[in-house]
């Protein structure tokens, strides 16, 4: 046969920037930024805090102004018909210690957009971030994507202000796109919730307004290591990031376990561990009771549902009502990470919750509440981690999550070295990844859950 030459192809582009990772890994190396130094940084975000008027006070339901329960099924909801509700969940699993339970559940069925964008600032590519307040953070302001909005938000259903910047993230203006994909939210508390995570470059002047700041992803990095500063959006957001930066490349395609056999290990979890999940009334939950402050457990554990009146000056709408889910106590979250051949490889856990669309997701090694288990039943691995030698602590961080619809939901989040002198087969319900691995997966929606996410951000601040 006589070969035939290729059509001449015309428009083609690089499936991928080269250039991108060497750039990130210039921002990640610049800990001390052009426009705001990082020594200037504390007093910024001091002057953001004394700039504007918050107050979060609980106040009883009646007095939540634009939020009331359902006659017909006791579902909490706004006057609008938008937001979210809080309704009542019933959930089966197959194993576990608990096999059936009835729980309220946040159901936000839109889409929330969290972005950054990123603009070059002396060659070194800077992103652009707000002081944020919300409601359920412990310290109110922290620091947040360009853009974090609900869809009922940056439609102005709140007939408030519009969102700043959206324009680089939606529509004519928009810049070019390093990541965006849809990730899921907590899956204990979230039905089914998908926030879409955006990172935008522009090659535009855009000034940094009011609450705004431009920092390099170094300046970020040294953030993380500090207690209730970045939050929980951007940290999400962040670990899309992780395919373009350093931490990605090291193991040069070795791996305890071939990509295809993780993959195939993870399905067998999605199909094997049998998770049925239904909403409900709110009323009809058992074992949960309400009166005029809360809905919680007769016992006390896990949660309650309570509701806050808000003040803030610097958010769209300067005043508001609405419910929060407050956790018992502070959790835990942890990676347990081990060097085997020379490759950092990370722990995983498949993790069943009852609002994952897909029943389970990838989530770190360690993840409770530690006030919600007997001391004699306590999850795996967590003593390990907790008594951990300090030299094996990678990481030590407290970090609050959601702060827009948890209050005071803090978690202690730690990377640990394993003992080497552990087995290194892991529990049936864990697999070790390499980071190039957890790269390829975090660029895809519904696998990595935002535990896990944010843990993975935190571990870029090591490389």
């Amino acid at each position: 046969m006589t070969a035939t030459a290729a059509p001449r192809a015309t428009g083609l582009r690089p499936g991928e920037d080269p250039e991108l990772p060497a750039r990130l890994a210039r921002s990640a190396r610049e800990r001390d930024g052009k426009p705001l130094p990082t020594a200037e940084f504390d007093d910024w975000l001091e002057g953001r805090r004394r700039a504007h008027p918050f107050r979060v006070e609980r106040v009883p339901f009646a007095e939540a102004d634009g939020w009331s329960f359902d006659p017909a099924t006791g579902n909490l909801g706004h006057r609008s018909g938008r937001f979210f509700t809080v309704e009542g969940l019933d959930v089966r699993r197959g194993d576990g210690p608990v096999r059936q339970w009835q729980q309220p559940v946040i159901n936000q069925p839109e889409i929330g957009l969290l972005g950054i964008l990123v603009k070059d600032i002396g060659g070194v590519p800077h992103f652009l971030m707000q002081a944020k307040m919300e409601p359920g953070n412990p310290n109110l302001l922290q620091l947040s994507p360009t853009v974090q909005a609900t869809r009922s938000n940056y439609t102005r259903v709140h007939r408030g202000a519009p969102v700043r910047y959206l324009e680089y993230f939606a529509g004519a203006r928009r810049g070019r796109v390093i990541a965006d994909v849809l990730q899921s939210e907590h899956g204990s508390w979230f039905y089914r919730k998908s926030n879409r995570n955006m990172v935008v470059e522009t090659d535009e002047d855009v000034p940094a307004e009011g609450d705004f700041c431009w920092l390099t992803l170094g300046q970020i990095h040294e953030l993380l290591a500090r207690d209730n500063v970045v939050n929980m959006d951007t940290r999400t957001v962040l670990s899309c990031l992780t395919p373009f930066l350093p931490g990605a490349s090291t193991g040069g395609g070795l791996a305890y376990m071939p990509t295809p056999e993780l993959l195939g290990w993870f399905t067998g979890q999605r199909s094997e561990r049998e998770i049925g999940v239904s909403r409900m009334p709110l009323a009809e939950v058992a074992d949960w009771r309400r009166d005029g402050t809360e809905i919680a457990r007769p016992d006390r554990r896990y949660f309650q549902v309570v509701a806050v009146s808000v003040r803030a000056g610097s958010r769209e709408v300067s005043g508001w009502c609405q419910p929060l889910f407050a956790p018992r106590g502070p959790g835990v979250v942890a990676f347990v990470v081990r060097d085997i051949g020379g490759v950092r490889h990370v722990l995983m856990r498949a993790r069943p919750e009852p609002g994952f669309r897909d029943g389970l997701e990838l989530g770190p090694t360690v993840q409770c509440v530690p006030d919600n288990h007997h001391p004699h039943a306590r999850p795996p691995l967590l003593e390990e981690v907790l008594s951990a030698a300090p030299s094996r602590i990678l990481y030590d961080a407290v970090h609050a999550e959601e702060g827009g619809r948890f209050l005071n939901a803090v978690s202690r989040h730690l990377i640990v070295a394993a003992d080497e002198t552990s087995p290194l087969r892991p529990p049936p319900d864990c697999a070790w990844f390499t980071v190039e691995q957890l790269a390829g997966l975090v660029r895809h929606g519904h696998f990595v859950s935002v535990q896990a996410r944010t843990l993975l951000a935190c571990l870029n601040t090591l490389w």
